[in-house]
């Protein structure tokens, strides 16, 4: 995939239905209910920018086109980092990007979207939906005037692309780095400068060495926008998003208003959203690392292990910190943190037991 030709060959596609999603609905009902989403990404990426079309297309389908979403990439309607304000203040109804972008508005949003060596996606999805998770992140945003639904995950991502080989923590000083929320805390703590860009602008400024590095998600979108061809090396594990929730916001005003069966529709095509876009990134991944390795030559690089300790250590500090910051964060801090470790207990047991007996056989 082209970094400058996927727009126009996901233009046709299932999921990227035009600039007006809901389509279909609207052919059998007249839409009571028109609504503008907003999003982080750029118009029909991979993965990100077509959940958001598949999330517009599938309220409209299941409400039987009673609600109608055009769907608004980065900057066509609002820039990237203002669709907070947007939603909140009624510009669009819905908007679809990742809490940690919002930590300027509340330190514990950030928990909600990823942890550096916190939860993975699946474990998420059991802080958030049966862990009180989805309480504390609905009681937040109230005080915002929006309601907040899981809508989509991308997995453990990668550590990202750099111009110059991590063989130790020194490396890290002076970095300069694209990378968003608790990981761009960690990150500065080890001596580098976190950068955040949206999406759109990370090939021209790591080409144009603006930044040293970046991390944007994995291989199926780092392929479509073209980064080995900026960077040289590609560094894993990504410690600092194990699997980051995107997510919806809907303005409270407009979804309080809406009949209850409309709200049950919202939000479960939320969930049907945020399942798939998991299980798309976990097929698609694979498939583009190998593409990268093979026909781009590729360097892939495994991060030291005492860089990995170093920024380990760093995080728990960063971490525990963010929860001293107000009564609410502790609040956040100290739910996820019994999850977590109760699910360090369970995964060890089974799944990480399970992987390493796989991998030997």
């Amino acid at each position: 995939m082209q970094r400058r030709g996927f727009i126009k060959g996901l233009g046709a596609g299932s999921l990227a239905v035009g600039s007006l999603a809901g389509g279909i609905g609207s052919a059998r009902a007249k839409a009571e209910h028109k609504w503008k989403m907003v999003t982080t990404w750029p118009k029909n990426f991979p993965g990100l920018g077509t959940g958001a079309n598949n999330l517009a297309s599938l309220i409209g389908e299941m409400s039987g086109g009673r609600i109608e979403i055009r769907v608004f990439g980065a900057g066509e309607l609002v820039p990237a980092f203002e669709i907070f304000d947007a939603v909140s203040r009624g510009t669009a109804e819905i908007g679809h990007g990742s809490a940690y972008y919002w930590k300027g508005k509340s330190e514990a949003a950030q928990f909600f979207s990823t942890v550096p060596f916190g939860l993975t996606a699946q474990e998420m999805n059991g802080w958030i939906y049966h862990g009180g998770g989805l309480e504390l992140w609905t009681e937040l945003y109230a005080k915002f005037g929006l309601v907040p639904a899981p809508a989509g995950n991308t997995g453990v991502q990668m550590g990202g692309w750099f111009n110059k080989e991590i063989n130790s923590v020194e490396d890290l000083k002076g970095l300069k780095m694209r990378i968003p929320g608790l990981g761009g805390e960690v990150l500065a703590r080890a001596g580098g400068t976190p950068v955040n860009l949206p999406g759109g602008e990370l090939f021209t400024a790591l080409q144009n060495r603006t930044i040293d590095a970046t991390e944007w998600v994995g291989p199926y979108n780092d392929l479509a926008f073209g980064l080995y061809k900026a960077a040289k090396y590609y560094y894993y594990p990504g410690w600092h998003e194990p699997g980051t929730i995107l997510e919806a916001m809907v303005n409270k005003q407009v979804y309080d208003a809406l009949p209850a069966d409309l709200q049950s529709i919202v939000m479960n095509a939320c969930k049907v959203v945020n399942q798939d876009m998991l299980a798309e990134y976990t097929a698609r991944n694979p498939v583009a690392l190998q593409t990268l390795i093979t026909k781009h030559n590729v360097e892939l690089r495994r991060f030291p292990d005492d860089v990995i300790l170093k920024l380990r250590a760093l995080s728990d500090e960063v971490v525990a910190e963010i929860a001293q910051k107000d009564d609410f964060s502790s609040k956040v801090y100290s739910s996820y943190k019994k999850f977590l470790s109760q699910s360090k207990e369970w995964s060890g047991t089974t799944e990480l037991t399970y992987l390493r007996a796989r991998d030997q056989a």
